[in-house]
C-alpha cells in the first residue's frame, strides 16, 4: 500500500452517518466511477471482500428457476457456479483448461442451447491461472440473447484496462487488495440501468438481506436510511487509494503494469521459467509460471519467503505444485521489485539443482526496461 493509505487507516473515526463522512462516501462513489469508466448511479464499494461483490452481483439478480451461463476456467469461475445454485438458478459451465480463456464461440453455442439465459458472467482475470479474459464480444453475445452481462474485476480494476459503459457491462464487481492497493475488506461493485432493472422488477425477495442492493443503495444515495455500520477506515483508506490512482492516470498506469510484466516475463524466460497461462492472453498483474521440472516447488516459496521476505502464490485446483502465481498489482508492480525477486528466484532455483547462468535474468529485465 501506498504510505498515504497506511495513514487514513490510523485518521480517527467518525460516524457513519456523520456529514463529513457523507462526503467522503461521496467522493469515494465519484472516484470509482472513474476507475471502472463508468456513470452508473449504483456505484460503491460493498462493505465484504471482493467474494461478497460476487455474491452481491448474483444473488440481487438471479432469483429461482433463472439460467445463467458462466465461464469457468479457474477457481472463480467455478465459485460463481456454486453461488449460482445457491441462488435456486441453473447454472450453464462453459469450461476451457486451466490457464486458456473461454472462446466466445463456446459462450454462442451455450446461448444457442439454452432458453433465455438472464445472465452470461465471466471472469476478466482470472486470479487462479493468470488468464486474461477478452470480454467486449462475450458481453455483445449476452446483449443480442436479452442477457445481462456479469463481470469479476477482482484481479482487474485499476491494473488493466476495463470499460464498464463503453463495453456494455451490465454488473462488475470487484476487491480492494488487487489492483487498488487498498487492504481487503471492501468489494468495489457498479450496476447499470438494464442491471438495475432487473433487480427492481424481482419476483422475490433477495435471498441475502445484508447483500440486497434495493437497501444498501438507500444508504449509499440520497436518502441516507440506515443499513449496517459501514466500515469508516476501510473506506477512508479506499479512497486515499483512489486518489493516488486519479493522480497517476488510468493510462500511465496500465502502461507501468503492463512494462514490469513483460521484464518479468524476460527474466523469467532467461532462468528456464516459462508462462503457463496461454500466450497473447497472460495477465500482467498475476504472473502464472510453470514450475521447472525437479523443482521444489514448495521449498522454492519457503525459501522466498523465509530468506527474502517475499511471498509468491502457489498454485491452485488441477495446477497446485505446478505453478508459481507472482503478482504485480498496484503499489507492488515496481522495476524495484521485478528486479528483486528475478534475483531471489535465482539464488532460490539455484539451491534446490536447477542451473541457470548467473546475472542472466537481470540482464534480460534490464533489456526491457532499457527498451521501454
Amino acid at each position: 500500500m501506498h504510505p498515504r493509505v497506511l495513514k487514513a487507516l490510523s485518521v480517527p473515526l467518525l460516524g457513519h452517518l456523520d456529514p463529513e463522512f457523507i462526503r467522503i462516501m461521496e467522493e469515494t462513489k465519484s472516484l470509482l466511477r472513474y476507475v471502472f469508466q463508468t456513470e452508473n448511479a449504483l456505484t460503491l464499494p460493498m462493505s465484504g471482500t471482493g467474494s461478497a461483490g460476487m455474491e452481491a452481483c448474483l444473488v440481487n439478480l438471479l432469483e429461482e428457476g433463472d439460467v445463467a451461463i458462466v465461464g469457468v476456467n479457474g477457481v472463480f469461475g467455478t465459485r460463481m457456479v456454486d453461488i449460482v445454485e445457491r441462488c435456486g438458478a441453473t447454472p450453464i459451465a462453459v469450461e476451457a483448461p486451466w490457464g486458456r480463456i473461454i472462446e466466445p464461440a463456446a459462450v454462442a453455442a451455450a446461448i444457442k442451447k439454452t432458453k433465455k439465459p438472464k445472465l452470461v458472467a465471466i471472469v476478466h482475470a482470472e486470479t487462479s491461472t493468470g488468464a486474461w479474459q477478452p470480454i467486449e464480444d462475450i458481453g455483445q453475445l449476452a446483449h443480442d440473447a436479452g442477457a445481462l452481462f456479469v463481470v469479476d474485476a477482482v484481479t482487474s480494476l485499476g491494473g488493466l484496462p476495463l470499460l464498464v459503459d463503453a463495453w456494455g457491462i451490465d454488473a462488475c464487481y470487484s476487491g480492494t487488495q488487487k489492483c487498488l492497493s487498498a487492504p481487503p475488506g471492501l468489494a468495489p461493485l457498479t450496476f447499470g440501468e438494464r442491471a438495475l432493472a432487473v433487480m427492481r422488477g424481482r419476483r422475490t425477495k433477495v435471498q441475502s438481506w445484508y447483500l440486497d442492493l434495493s437497501m444498501i443503495e438507500k444508504y449509499w444515495g440520497e436518502e441516507r436510511v440506515y443499513h449496517h455500520t459501514a466500515p469508516i477506515s476501510m473506506n477512508y483508506a479506499l479512497r486515499e487509494a483512489l486518489r493516488v490512482i486519479e493522480e497517476e492516470g488510468l493510462e500511465a498506469r496500465f502502461a507501468r503494469h503492463q512494462r514490469n510484466h513483460q521484464a518479468l516475463k524476460a527474466g523469467l524466460a532467461a532462468l528456464g521459467v516459462p508462462m503457463a497461462s496461454q500466450e497473447g492472453h497472460q495477465l500482467p498483474t498475476l504472473n502464472c509460471v510453470s514450475v521447472p521440472a525437479g523443482v521444489d516447488e514448495a521449498g522454492v516459496r519457503r525459501t522466498l519467503l523465509e530468506h527474502d521476505g517475499i511471498e509468491i502464490g502457489g498454485g491452485l485446483g488441477p495446477l497446485k505444485g505446478k505453478v508459481w502465481r507472482i503478482g504485480l498489482m498496484g503499489e507492488g508492480s515496481t522495476e524495484g521489485n521485478v528486479l528483486l525477486v528475478l534475483n531471489a528466484l535465482e539464488r532460490a532455483l539455484l539451491h534446490f539443482g536447477h542451473r541457470t547462468e548467473a546475472g542472466t535474468a537481470l540482464a534480460a529485465a534490464a533489456t526491457v526496461y532499457r527498451n521501454a
